[in-house]
């Protein structure tokens, strides 16, 4: 009988102790909106989930646990199960210390309203589920004050890679982390009529969206910081951790192909001229209602790892876009947005190995298969080989761009409270041309109609050391940081197949001696035929590049809490680099806490920024249409003997002092942010205009080159305000962004060059083009149930730019407003379906046909493509 109670008792209490039971409820805000992507997990174990679209959550736990809710921007709470199966959370604002690290402050005591700085958090998550932007410049584009990016066209090799800014400053300018370390650079360089020419910029839309918990924005000078390139701010993507959870989407949408305007009878793409994107040869096509059908299909889940918390977070991403063509002129019948078919794997994990230790990596691939129109070669012209194509031909420049990234390391923390964190990143961007729908007319009937035309890449490898401590009993308050970082970069130009850039003589033999060999002529015109791939003329030998550079940085970040109202912080940075030397930076900010409500912050800095290896080694010859004229010019480097010759100097880093004073207000449903900032920017790097360059006897009539050209001061406002309120009917929500920007062109440093073929009106409007004077977005979104809608409304500015044949091209103010309508058809499934610009909004129409793209538009922030509507499908498991 004794053994019988002995066995009942254990058994009685193993089934307590292993019991599971099933523990639901919503986690809403205080004025009751739900919230998604909340983190519930059961303490001491990776057990957990995350809320869905509506805040819910479901999470299977033994008896007498209890459940951890966490969330950036919320106060963390943890709760008993005992005796309960439904537990609904209210999440108060303010952040849990030492729950996160935001940008902008190496002190885990710090959040968004309190940071001396302005930072922006943007919930990925959420914003994805209620908007049909597919990329990331595209999301921020529409969210951030004061940051612009741009859809190309006719631009070469940015047709496929979008150049994007903050605060008006170069695509350079703007630091890109992700979980706090450095990202790599593109390897492209904008040359042509783009925003940012003569930058090198990171390609934000290598990182897929469905892999990003939260984008974080600096907006404040913060080289002192972080290094080169922050003179505009920072921008940290922080990839998701959640587990047990199956995210996924997929989604379609289409652009309205019918665009506004008055255009003559015949116009390229208008009715009954519409270019044939899958044949070559300027072959027609249907009439289309729509075009640029887009399908994204994402996928998103985490697995736990070991019984402290340790994670393995992965993500899948397709993407498949194709063509948008709009009305152009006859010698721009391909005018649109390039198509893409692209493929992401992203993957985010930490494994913890003691209680205060951690290693953890991530990383991913980025795949992109992209085509583009160039300019159209009409005849006659001895660009084209009749026999070929009869008609003409508008050659199709396609690029395969790959982005390979690994960022591995281990956290740890000290008996003494020192944090720990050693790390080693690298990143490559490998951008591979290839040209088809082309020719080589010097290989006349013999030419091939496609060429491998090399391409470039970057490499970048940056190993990082950095310690931090919190001494809560100096004063209020002291964060220490301090590190040390050593990275190292490779630019690459390879060349492509011989026929992408040879000039062959009449019996098929590349040119090496023009005095004793014959080029063909064209039969009709009686002109010489052009040697190399139309479209885009590859690189070759001569262009081959293969430079290195290093350098080493030493920093002591600091925030000390004079008072509990008081705050003030000082950075500073030293860095040497290996090809230019080295630069001392610093940084003072301040916060003062007038009363609960209201904060006021300031900031004072200096920074600088590294000319890139591409801006001092890239070149190339290529063909430049102005204004529908041919042109052959030569882009030569900056170390090239040409550039010397043209009285072109080395070039150096930039500098710049910024500045900024702003407050902070939250009053119940009510939040306001409103921040100054001035930016001095001193020998900014951009490309020339076109120099005379037919006396060189290289068979070239312009060069154009890098140089320290200007230097430019902005001044301007971000103001973001923020307002939700749970009613009987629903929760109502409304914020309001906005950026007022103002540069101007303080000095041109053309030294004894001409000023306007150095930097003439042209060039600058290129340059204001990119800090438009304001831009607002007004978002006001509704939920209800299982229902939710929103629309958002943006002002875009006039924009005014500079002609070929030196007019100007003015573009009016527009409006445009996106409309979403969302449904939960339950637990596992939400469908939304919406529109971008979903009354049809085109920029000004430019009649001259003198536009830098060759179409009626140029590439202007507000874009040229019209309506998008589409629909998404969003799972949850």
């Amino acid at each position: 009988m004794k053994k019988l109670y002995t066995l009942t008792f254990l058994l009685i209490s193993f089934t307590t102790l292993f019991a599971q039971k099933q523990v639901k409820g919503i986690v809403t805000d205080k004025s009751g909106t739900p919230i998604a992507g909340v983190n519930v997990i059961q303490k001491n174990s990776s057990n957990g989930t995350s809320t869905d679209f509506d805040g819910n959550y479901s999470l299977s736990v033994p008896e007498n646990s209890v459940i951890v809710f966490s969330y950036i921007g919320f106060t963390t709470q943890e709760i008993s199960v005992t005796g309960k199966t439904v537990i609904d959370i209210t999440l108060l604002e303010g952040l849990q210390l030492d729950e996160v690290q935001l940008v902008g402050s190496r002190s885990f005591k710090r959040t968004v309203t309190d940071s001396p700085v302005p930072v922006d958090v943007i919930n990925v998550k959420e914003i994805s589920t209620q908007s049909g932007r597919l990329e990331v410049n595209e999301i921020l584009q529409y969210l951030a004050p004061s940051f612009n990016a741009n859809k190309q066209s006719g631009s070469d090799g940015a047709d496929h890679i979008d150049p994007a800014s903050l605060r008006g400053l170069g695509p350079d300018q703007t630091l890109v982390l992700i979980n706090g370390k450095r990202r790599h650079s593109s390897s492209l360089i904008n040359v042509f009529g783009t925003r940012g020419r003569g930058n090198t910029g990171t390609d934000l839309n290598a990182i897929p969206a469905a892999a990003i918990k939260r984008i974080e924005i600096l907006r404040d000078g913060a080289a002192a910081q972080y290094g080169s390139d922050a003179i505009a701010g920072v921008i940290n993507l922080v990839l998701n951790d959640n587990i047990n959870e199956f995210n996924g989407s997929i989604s379609y949408g289409a652009y309205n192909t019918d665009a506004r305007g008055n255009f003559p009878d015949g116009t390229p793409n208008t009715d009954r001229n519409r270019l044939d994107t899958s044949k070559d040869g300027n072959k027609l096509d249907n009439d289309r209602d729509f075009d640029g059908g887009s399908v994204k299909i994402t996928g998103n889940y985490g697995i736990a790892i070991g019984e402290q918390g340790g994670f393995a977070n992965f993500t899948t991403e397709y993407i498949s876009k194709n063509k948008t063509l709009r009305p152009g002129f006859d010698f721009r019948r391909g005018f649109g947005e390039a198509s893409i078919e692209g493929f992401n794997f992203f993957g985010n994990l930490a494994v913890p190995v003691s209680d205060k230790t951690e290693i953890y990596a991530f990383g991913g691939r980025n795949y992109r298969d992209t085509d583009a129109f160039a300019f159209t070669r009409n005849n006659p012209t001895s660009r084209n080989v009749v026999s070929i194509y009869p008609n003409g031909f508008t050659p199709r420049i396609t690029s395969i761009i790959t982005d390979n990234s690994i960022s591995a390391g281990f956290r740890t923390e000290t008996n003494t409270g020192w944090k720990i964190d050693f790390n080693h990143t690298y990143g490559k961007n490998d951008f591979h041309y290839f040209i088809k729908g082309t020719l080589n007319a010097s290989l006349e009937e013999s030419s091939p109609t496609d060429f491998d035309a090399g391409g470039h890449n970057l490499t970048q490898q940056t190993t990082g050391l950095d310690f931090s401590k919190y001494f809560e009993n100096i004063l209020g308050g002291l964060n220490v940081a301090f590190g040390a970082e050593y990275r190292t970069e490779n630019f690459v130009i390879f060349s492509g197949e011989e026929g992408s850039y040879a000039t062959f003589d009449t019996n098929g033999k590349a040119v090496t001696d023009p005095a004793n060999q014959t080029i063909p002529t064209d039969p009709i015109t009686g002109d010489p035929r052009p040697g190399g791939s139309q479209g885009f003329p590859g690189f070759s030998p001569a262009n081959e590049v293969d430079r290195n550079r290093s350098n080493i940085s030493f920093y002591v970040d600091t925030e000390l809490d004079l008072t509990d109202n008081l705050l003030v912080g000082v950075a500073a940075r030293f860095e040497n680099y290996s090809d230019f030397g080295s630069t001392f930076n610093g940084k003072f900010a301040t916060r003062w806490k007038v009363t609960d409500n209201i904060n006021l912050r300031g900031s004072v800095s200096s920074g600088f920024r590294a000319p890139s290896l591409a801006q001092i080694y890239y070149n190339l010859r290529f063909t430049d249409f102005q204004g529908g004229v041919a042109t052959e010019i030569l882009l030569s480097s900056n170390n090239s003997p040409v550039t010397k010759a043209f009285g072109i100097g080395d070039l150096k880093e930039e500098t710049s002092v910024n500045a900024s004073l702003g407050f902070t207000a939250s009053f119940g449903d009510f939040n306001a942010t409103i921040d100054g900032y001035f930016i001095n920017v001193n020998d900014r790097i951009v490309l020339t205009g076109n120099f005379d360059a037919s006396n060189l006897g290289i068979n070239v009539a312009e060069a154009q080159f890098f140089a320290n050209a200007a230097n430019t001061e902005t001044v301007g406002l971000d103001l973001v305000f923020s307002w939700k309120k749970a009613f009987d009917f629903g929760t109502l929500s409304s914020t309001l962004s906005g950026n007022i920007n103002n540069m101007t062109i303080k000095e041109v440093k053309n030294r004894n060059l001409d000023e306007e073929t150095f930097f003439g009106r042209r060039e600058k409007a290129f340059l204001l083009a990119s800090a438009p004077e304001n831009k607002f977005n007004m978002n006001v979104a509704y939920t209800k149930n299982k229902f939710d809608a929103s629309i958002g409304g943006t002002r875009f500015s006039e924009i005014i730019l500079i002609d070929f044949a030196d007019n100007e091209d003015v573009y009016d103010p527009r409006f445009t407003f996106d409309l979403n309508f969302g449904y939960k058809i339950n637990n596992n499934f939400k469908l939304s379906i919406g529109g971008n610009n979903i009354f049809n909004e085109y920029p000004t129409q430019q009649n001259d046909g003198e536009s830098e793209a060759g179409g009626y538009w140029d590439s202007v922030q507000m874009g040229f493509s019209g309506a998008f509507y589409y629909s998404r499908l969003n799972v949850t498991f």
